[in-house]
């Protein structure tokens, strides 16, 4: 049972505080029936990603590691939020994703501040997107 009494429901994410920027995650379960925290609102295209660090979503609203190779040009995928957080020390995997916890930096910084921390960078501004 969650905090509020309601049972969980496949494909019903959750929002978590990461511990280490303070930015929301997405709790979503996995097909193993464990749970991953994914970067909220982005899904990427799954040729950006390596194999073993893009999640899919199934119809059933669980997510899985999808490692085929290479992917469908048009596949998407999230990626995990500890990918893109900016409060923890992470090798530089991809220059997109470099940009991208750059941006969190900066969010977590105006949300600190006490200002909107809802912009999104748009995909068109990632360095590796089509």
């Amino acid at each position: 049972m969650g905090a509020d009494g309601e049972v969980p429901r496949l494909g019903g994410e959750q929002a978590f505080t990461c511990p280490f920027c303070g930015l929301p995650q997405e709790r979503v379960p996995t097909l193993e029936h464990d749970w991953v925290l994914l970067e909220p609102n982005l899904d990427v295209l799954a040729h950006l990603v390596p194999a073993e660090h893009r999640w899919i979503i199934l119809s059933d609203g669980r997510v899985t590691v999808y490692g085929v190779c290479p992917p469908d040009p048009f596949q998407r995928c999230r990626i995990e939020h500890r990918l893109a957080c900016a409060g923890q020390q992470l090798p530089d995997l991809w220059p997109w994703l470099t940009v991208l916890r750059a941006e969190n930096a900066r969010r977590a910084a105006r949300q600190a501040a006490g200002e909107s921390a809802s912009v999104v960078l748009p995909e068109s501004e990632l360095p590796d997107a089509g």
